[in-house]
């Protein structure tokens, strides 16, 4: 089953960003989107999410179409994290966390054995259990990060969707973060979906890759089909070569600079 967009439309007044976009993610696999600023990379996570109402087409999940589905039912089966999330500054990172569990409650019920297991697991999965009592007001950005990351972990859905989970990360935690992501995926069978601006991270965790040019799919498929130094031209107006990485096999895209 996928989550899949068909002749998705959005925009904001007048001016569209997706028109008639079509585009069907496969389930199991780390999906990375990619494309330059303003493309429609977030806008289109959105809508996948639910976050956005479309003015056009629909968006279906293991075929039922989501802005149907019950919120609660939704939220068991698809977490999001976005791109600046807010909270309250004086929640502990664990209350947060627990925030995650809140889709599998009933009205009123109270955090169980299990939910608060899950919450120390994922705290630990990322790194921030010895900060679990630390008020977010008083975390740095990226520890910030890594505690909504540990949210969305903590919903326990088959999906998960990140708009640019590695910003404000520092280059080992993005590699922390990812290969997470990834162990998630080979392990867990987890759909992973995520936006990232990084082409090499991209190209290197990424089973399928989307790359966007102006609200449109330019191309999609395997790493190594779509990173092309004829795609990086067309999307990201850059002159580039693309060759193996010399440890993990995975395309390596060296940019020169502006294409003329």
């Amino acid at each position: 089953m996928t989550l899949a967009a068909h002749q998705l439309q959005f925009g904001y007044g007048e001016r569209l960003i997706l028109d008639g976009l079509d585009v069907a993610l496969p389930e199991g696999k780390v999906t990375i989107l990619i494309g330059g600023n303003g493309c429609g990379k977030s806008t289109l996570l959105k809508n996948l999410a639910r976050i956005y109402q479309p003015s056009g087409g629909e968006v279906r999940l293991n075929g039922e179409v989501v802005h149907q589905m019950d919120t609660k039912a939704l939220a068991r089966q698809l977490a999001l994290l976005p791109q600046d999330p807010k909270a309250p500054e004086s929640l502990t990172v664990s209350e947060l966390v627990a925030l995650g569990r809140f889709p599998h409650q009933g009205l009123g019920s109270r955090l169980s054995a299990e939910d608060e297991a899950l919450i120390v697991k994922v705290l630990e999965q990322v790194g921030m259990g010895e900060f679990a009592q630390r008020r977010l007001g008083d975390l740095s950005g990226g520890q910030r990060q890594r505690a909504w990351i540990a949210m969305a972990l903590a919903q326990d859905t088959p999906w998960i969707l990140l708009d640019e989970p590695t910003t404000f990360l520092d280059i080992a935690h993005q590699l922390e973060l990812l290969l997470l992501l990834q162990r998630l995926n080979r392990e867990q069978g987890k759909s992973v979906v995520m936006v990232l601006h990084e082409l090499n991270q991209a190209a290197r965790f990424a089973d399928h890759l989307v790359a966007m040019k102006a609200g449109a799919i330019v191309a999609e498929g395997t790493p190594q089909t779509v990173l092309t130094p004829a795609l990086l031209k067309t999307v990201f107006n850059v002159e580039a070569q693309v060759v193996p990485d010399p440890v993990t096999g995975t395309p390596l895209c060296l940019c020169y600079g502006p294409a003329e």
